[in-house]
């Protein structure tokens, strides 16, 4: 397989006057902290939560960058809908038919309350420096506990003063047997953006203002299920434009992967949801590991100042996957892990 730039290194060649700063991380008894240059930036929570996720999440000058609520009530103008979209994640909604996508106890559907769950098995790795890296074992239990499957996580994070990045991989493990990944929408990069990023307000919200693109061209609600290398969203935090990208990598399975993205503000990588998305036959996008094999997905969400444009984000995608330098987060693609 072809070498790839860490996310330090394409932030330094894609965007202006990146000065790097030092990454640290801070052990806590459900989460690690990580900071850069001694700024809070987000928490890997692995406990309390039905899948392990990142929050809060703060980009430049500190500023929130998705959604508060389930974690934190009362933030003004946020909507109260989808308590499972928990800021950012990665789950599926039909995993050998289980609903792991869903699962939350202030959920609207009963069915959706039973504590399907990703638990947190081992952390294999939390170390700090000029990138933070988080390795983490994790197994994937339905309600009564009985084990679907596992999976191991690397997670590197990057940035100075005007940007930020997290270089997500994860390898599925069909450890328990045979393993199908279902067409469905509902899965699996997740993020949920903060009240003013989001397209239009719905459930009460208020303060809507954002706009969306995707390296396609398509903007704002025309991107949802649309194929693309990327996908951005930004708008007016606190006097001052701010924007967040999702970038698909090239290696991951049926690149460039559709998305789930919409206009009220959920941003998702998914790349088997083919009925929903382009209207084929209903399990058309479903996708099987043998047992003892395994799939890697990887993403880069990248936190910034201005829109998309002024980001640069197609020349940092281009960064990101096309230049032939040692990469420091590179992953395999078949590690034998069976936490």
């Amino acid at each position: 397989m072809t070498t790839r730039w860490s996310a330090l290194a394409l932030l330094m060649a894609a965007l202006p006057a990146i000065v790097t700063a030092a990454v640290t991380v801070d052990m806590h008894e459900n989460r690690i902290d990580v900071a850069i240059d001694g700024k809070p930036f987000t928490s890997y929570v692995y406990a309390g939560h039905c899948k392990p996720i990142l929050f809060p999440v703060l980009g430049p000058g500190g500023v929130a960058m998705t959604r508060s609520w389930p974690m934190v009530e009362g933030v003004a103008g946020e909507p109260h809908d989808h308590p499972h979209h928990e800021s950012i994640w990665f789950t599926h909604g039909a995993v050998n038919g289980i609903d792991f996508w869903a699962s939350h106890p202030a959920a609207a559907h009963p069915e959706q309350r039973i504590n399907n769950r990703i638990e947190h098995a081992t952390l294999v790795k939390a170390e700090g420096g000029q990138e933070g890296v988080i390795e983490t074992k994790n197994r994937w239990l339905k309600a009564d506990g009985t084990q679907v499957c596992s999976d191991t996580r690397r997670i590197v994070f990057s940035g100075d003063g005007t940007s930020r990045a997290i270089d997500y991989s994860i390898t599925i493990h069909a450890d328990h047997g045979l393993l199908t990944l279902g067409d469905t929408k509902e899965g699996v990069m997740g993020l949920r953006v903060p009240v003013q990023l989001q397209l239009k307000n719905l459930e009460g919200s208020k303060g809507a203002a954002g706009h969306c693109t995707n390296s396609e061209g398509h903007s704002d609600a025309d991107a949802w299920g649309k194929a693309a290398r990327w996908v951005a969203y930004w708008g007016p935090i606190d006097g001052h434009t701010v924007g967040l990208a999702m970038l698909d990598h090239p290696d991951n399975l049926r690149h460039p992967t559709h998305w789930h993205a919409r206009d009220y503000g959920l941003v998702a990588a998914n790349p088997f949801g083919l009925h929903d998305f382009t209207g084929a036959a209903k399990g058309t996008g479903d996708f099987t590991i043998p047992a003892g094999g395994s799939l890697t997905l990887r993403y880069l969400i990248v936190l910034h100042e201005g829109d998309s444009e002024a980001a640069g984000i197609e020349a940092l995608w281009k960064k990101w996957t096309h230049d032939e330098r040692p990469s420091k987060v590179q992953v395999d693609r078949h590690p034998q892990a069976t936490p």
